[in-house]
């Protein structure tokens, strides 16, 4: 479970690699970064997006340590280094997304709770943030503030997402929830060539998040399974429910982005103009891995964050650091 480090990705120095085990015996890999200074403003944990894994995110990790936050990311099931459902390891198969709670239950319990400095605070990603969203909306988050970039509230350019859901349900219905999608396979998007990819414009960081993948061999999972397709669609249709939004009592920052070609951005405006704490802005031009884009992009998405995180804890007065919550509404 230890870390893959590559000429042109360093792993901030000082992380503590573990395995924490959820309650249904599911191993998973994780790491904290304690913070490093003597005051932390606190805790973000990183959750991922589909098929990523920790070593993608050691730029991001470095950005926050910088501030003085400490830092816990992991592996989800099924992706990364974490516990196979399948034995074919590059199929990130999952038959519901509850069982990411599990997941996310045993890093608050075993790291969050044991290590860490509060409060704690979620950067998501894609998948990532929406299991923050249905955790949150369920009470059961461990975060006083979150910030999620892109997240998966509906797919993007596809023509009927109904009738979609409904046949990937149908035919893991009939047993065959383990099988690719149709046309899907075991190469991971990251090693595909630049030209014309959905994720970011940045072709250094592409190529880095490339070598990674090619490194990480397993780690980097392929295309989803049709179960994880029909798991992900139920989640998505209980997250655009009219009271979804109005549901979640922590305050949430959302960042869309602009030319997203994988999840939909008028659904994730959607949700955000429903936050009750929180809001919702969008960054022109960028795909869809809003943290591994170009420095003029991330540096939009940095700022955001700044003004959002920490924020204002009961019984203190606001860090002249942070601002007024970027898109609040």
């Amino acid at each position: 479970m230890q870390l893959v480090e590559t000429a042109s990705n360093t792993i901030p120095d000082g992380g503590q690699v573990m395995r924490v085990t959820a309650r249904d015996g599911a191993p998973l890999r994780a790491v904290y970064w304690p913070a490093r200074c003597e005051e932390p403003l606190g805790t973000v944990c990183i959750l991922q997006g589909r098929a990523e894994f920790i070593e993608k995110y050691c730029e991001t990790v470095a950005d926050l340590l910088a501030r003085g936050f400490a830092v816990v990311t992991f592996d989800w099931r099924g992706q990364g280094r974490s516990y196979r459902a399948l034995r074919q390891a590059r199929k990130g198969h999952i038959g519901s997304f509850r069982h990411f709670h599990r997941d996310m239950l045993a890093i608050r319990e075993r790291v969050l709770e044991r290590l860490c400095p509060r409060p704690f605070f979620a950067l998501a990603h894609s998948m990532g943030g929406a299991i923050a969203l249905d955790m949150a909306r369920r009470g059961m988050s461990p975060f006083e503030r979150m910030v999620l970039c892109a997240p998966m509230l509906g797919i993007a350019r596809l023509g009927s997402p109904r009738r979609t859901a409904v046949m990937a349900r149908a035919v893991a219905g009939l047993g065959l929830g383990r099988l690719w999608i149709p046309g899907g396979g075991a190469t991971s998007q990251t090693t595909r060539p630049f030209d014309g990819n959905p994720l970011t414009s940045d072709p250094e960081r592409y190529a880095r998040n490339a070598d990674l993948a090619s490194a990480l061999g397993d780690g980097a999972i392929g295309e989803p399974t049709i179960g994880w397709v029909a798991a992900a669609f139920r989640l998505m249709a209980q997250l655009q429910e009219p009271r979804a939004a109005l549901d979640i009592r922590i305050p949430t920052l959302i960042i869309g982005a602009g030319a997203d070609a994988i999840v939909d951005t008028r659904a994730t405006e959607r949700f955000g103009q429903g936050l009750k704490g929180g809001g919702v802005i969008v960054i022109p031009g960028a795909r869809h891995e809003i943290l591994m884009e170009r420095d003029q992009i991330r540096d939009q998405l940095f700022a955001a964050f700044d003004a959002f995180i920490p924020g204002t804890h009961p019984g203190e007065s606001s860090p002249a650091r942070a601002g007024p919550a970027v898109g609040a509404v």
